[in-house]
């Protein structure tokens, strides 16, 4: 229509002066100043080299030109408005997207049974794969669209990413309902005294147990080292192993495996367990429904610490 794409605001104004015929009624209806819209008539002009609009006792008159263009700048706009609308809108009862969440082996076991189940009531065309990257990668694969949103205690990734804050959780010590420590409060000397089983969790923040624990002049006696946390509800279900690990993992796997939680005999930190995601997300409005999805299955109202 002659002018740059970037002056797409021009075109509004234009159309907006087709109908009212009045500087002053346009002005109001964008909610701009009279200078402003008076500018961009201006501008308009000299771009297209035609009046546009002249000035008479019954207000603004189009110009021929301007007569024969309003229609194609009408429609213009109006299909604009529609795509604005379409990508507002996300219907997720008749969605088929499928999501790529970054979570570990914890978030699986966590996350996923209850998520599920809440897609096959409410978006049964939804679909989700879970992505393991390493910690390296995390922030490349988010940024590049390889991943929709992360999950977990990544620290990896507290600049330049969006972040919403689940829950705090807590880290106890998980046992078979067997073991010789489960029915008595656990002392620090019965804590150093038996065998541990140790989850590394590269990349999270889950392998600073030990850390955490020297710092209140506790060491555990570690048997068995692992990387990961998928094994440990049949790890401890068949020893006498003990286990430091994150609360919400242990309910999730004291049922199954007949496991019992039990306080650790020190004040560890909380983990605080986010979902992360990149500003290319941030407006999306298929990741911003699935994030308010998980923040109202698994947030929690903020309270004092635990």
């Amino acid at each position: 229509m002659g002018a740059p794409a970037s002056d797409l605001n021009l075109w509004v104004v234009f159309d907006q002066l087709m109908r009212t015929r009045q500087v002053s009624r346009a002005a109001l209806a964008l909610g701009l100043s009279q200078p402003a819209v008076s500018n961009a008539l201006a501008r308009l002009r000299r771009q297209l080299g035609d009046p546009l609009f002249v000035r008479t006792p019954t207000g603004m008159q189009p110009t021929p030109r301007a007569e024969a263009m309003a229609p194609a700048v009408r429609e213009a706009l109006a299909r604009l408005q529609e795509a604005g609308q379409a990508q507002a809108a996300f219907e997720p009862t008749h969605s088929t997207r499928e999501f790529r969440l970054g979570l570990s082996d914890i978030g699986e076991i966590y996350f996923l049974p209850p998520l599920m189940q809440h897609l096959a009531a409410q978006a049964p065309g939804i679909r989700v794969s879970t992505l393991r990257q390493p910690s390296a990668q995390m922030a490349e694969a988010l940024a590049g669209g390889q991943l929709d949103l992360a999950i977990g205690l990544l620290p990896q990734l507290q600049r330049g990413f969006y972040k919403r804050q689940l829950f705090d959780q807590r880290y106890v010590c998980l046992m078979r309902s067997g073991h010789p420590l489960a029915n008595a409060p656990l002392s620090a000397e019965a804590f150093e005294a038996a065998e541990h089983l140790r989850v590394l969790a590269e990349g999270t923040g889950h392998g600073q147990v030990d850390e955490a624990l020297a710092r209140h002049g506790l060491r555990r006696r570690v048997r068995l080292s692992v990387p990961h946390f998928v094994a440990v509800g049949h790890l401890l279900a068949g020893t006498d192993l003990l286990a430091t690990v994150p609360e919400r993992l242990a309910q999730a796997l004291q049922g199954p495996f007949g496991l019992v939680q039990l306080p650790v005999p020190a004040p560890l930190p909380a983990a605080a367990i986010s979902l992360y995601w990149h500003a290319r997300q941030h407006q999306d409005p298929a990741n911003r429904w699935l994030r308010a999805t998980l923040a109202a299955r698994f947030g929690a109202p903020a309270g004092p610490p635990a």
